[in-house]
């Protein structure tokens, strides 16, 4: 039995990279009146090989392998924008990425603001 572990891990790269999309877990970016919407998603990933082989004196000649991998898609909230405005809606309300998301706005604002007193 010959196993081709780079073959084994390309392949598996390969499938992973067709299915790890937000398209995959929560569909397409949408328009929902005038907003325009993106799904956001947090994605993991883990891949193994492991193999060997020997010789017996009782049992002649032996070899194995076997590879494995996991992956997992969780969605975490949605881009928003209307206009020139930009925000972050997350599925979990106490996720500390969501807001942060959702102050980038005002901090955006609040420096804009400064810029412009510090002009005058």
């Amino acid at each position: 039995m010959d196993v081709n572990f780079d073959t084994l891990l390309e392949k598996l790269a390969d499938f992973i990279q067709k299915e790890a999309k937000s398209e995959t877990i929560m569909g397409e970016p949408f328009i929902l009146g005038e907003f325009s919407c993106v799904p956001v998603v947090r994605i993991g990933m883990g891949f193994g090989t492991g193999g060997g082989g020997g010789d017996s004196p009782k049992t002649g000649k032996g070899q194995g392998g076997g590879a494995g991998a996991g992956i997992g898609i969780e969605p975490i909230g949605f881009l928003v924008t209307k206009g020139a405005e930009i925000s972050f809606i997350g599925v979990h309300r106490n996720t500390m990425l969501s807001n942060v998301f959702e102050k980038v706005p005002d901090l955006i604002k609040s420096f804009m603001e400064k810029k412009k007193t510090e002009k005058t």
